[in-house]
């Protein structure tokens, strides 16, 4: 027995990475085998059936929307339930998957969610490719839960997190492209923009950073007319507006209202918050070291989602993924430890179905506690910025 514990844990020593990549694979062709033989289902008593894997047809179906000349902000329910939100550019891009038939169009974006996370991780620096694996496998089943949704969570996560990567290797065309792409697919990808506060060539940086911005703002006049391109962005901007005043999610303002019954203005509160992301920024003696970098970088993450009025369960991808990185590129305390623990049963356990039911529906989500860890793990990181004097590196 001793000798076989031996020869696992040699091989876990080695192939730790390989091992989990398999991992990450398995799960994305899972999901999609998952939501191809589920059956349809009904968003709204008495309507009509939908497709298992909506979020899939939703981005599907924008490509063919766009260049048919339509508003794709509209809704299209002979084809999905609920309206496309992202940006023109990402509906065209989407078009490399939709002429697919969707057994194989499904599994590659569940591989480019799960994938893209995993190349982002394995390229960070400053923590060993041993608690690269653990961080992936902290993250694994939020990142199904994800999939299995068919949301771009999991894509959002990996291009900040190879944003940061590239960025430390001062491949500012290729990071720059990370977060532009990461603003077409959800705006607040910008939020990552403030990473750039910590290296050099700012000129490069703020180059690139426009070079993507007008790309992708101007490239689906490939297949659209400029006017046609004037009215969708019309309609992208009415469409978020009124989205800003819709129901809020797992985040700072849905406790205060679900808690407290607090009526606090959504802009107000996402202010607030940025200015506290913002503070830490000011220690620009800490900029040279890495480990706080990769504080920085676990902050940002994590406030993406818990500043966002409209955050979902399946977003906290993007949560475990800071939570994964605030823990392993520090040396392990007491205290981080249990946070780590919890975190992982607060936000991914307890909406599995091995909570009761009852205690889901009537306590866990209409009180939001998916979100408490995430808000605490935050404001540790933060205090954590601001006051400790050298991070403690990962080991």
């Amino acid at each position: 027995m001793n000798r076989t514990n031996r020869s696992i844990s040699r091989i876990w020593q080695t192939h730790s990475l390989s091992i989990v990549l398999i991992g990450y694979a398995l799960i994305s062709v899972i999901a999609a085998i998952q939501g191809l033989s589920a059956g349809p289902k009904i968003y709204v008593p008495g309507g009509r059936p939908y497709i298992d894997y909506n979020n899939y047809r939703i981005f599907k179906f924008s490509f063919y929307h766009l260049v048919q000349g339509r508003d794709i902000y509209q809704l299209f329910p002979d084809d999905h339930w609920d309206l496309y939100k992202y940006s023109p550019a990402f509906a065209l891009c989407f078009g490399l998957l939709s002429w697919m038939p969707d057994v194989i169009g499904l599994v590659l974006w569940n591989l480019i969610n799960s994938l893209c996370l995993f190349w982002g991780i394995k390229l960070l620096p400053g923590i060993s490719d041993i608690k690269k694996s653990w961080l992936l496998l902290f993250c694994l089943l939020e990142m199904l839960l994800s999939i299995q949704n068919t949301q771009s969570n999991g894509l959002m996560a990996g291009l900040i997190v190879l944003a940061f990567a590239l960025a430390e290797k001062q491949k500012y065309a290729l990071s720059t492209l990370c977060v532009v792409f990461s603003f077409y697919i959800k705006l607040y990808g910008a939020i990552a923009f403030l990473l750039y506060l910590f290296y050099p060539g700012k000129g490069k940086i703020a180059g690139w950073s426009i070079f993507w911005m007008v790309f992708f703002a101007l490239v689906p006049l490939i297949v659209v007319s400029p006017h046609q391109l004037g009215f969708l962005y019309q309609s992208w901007g009415h469409l978020l507006a009124d989205d800003q005043s819709a129901s809020i999610g797992l985040s700072v303002m849905g406790l205060m209202e679900s808690w407290w019954q607090s009526t606090s203005s959504k802009n107000v509160v996402t202010l607030a918050g940025l200015i506290l992301l913002l503070i830490p920024s000011i220690r620009v003696s800490q900029y040279k070291d890495l480990s706080w970098r990769l504080l920085y970088l676990a902050s940002v993450l994590i406030w993406m989602v818990i500043f966002n009025h409209k955050a979902e369960s399946p977003t906290f991808i993007i949560v475990m993924s800071g939570i994964g990185i605030w823990y392993f590129s520090q040396q392990p305390t007491t205290t981080n430890i249990i946070l780590l623990i919890l975190s992982f049963l607060l936000i991914t356990m307890s909406v599995s179905d091995l909570v009761p039911s009852g205690v889901r529906n009537g306590f866990i989500r209409p009180y939001g506690i998916k979100a408490v860890m995430g808000i605490v793990i935050w404001a540790k990181v933060w205090y954590e910025q601001l006051f400790r004097k050298q991070a403690a590196p990962a080991i």
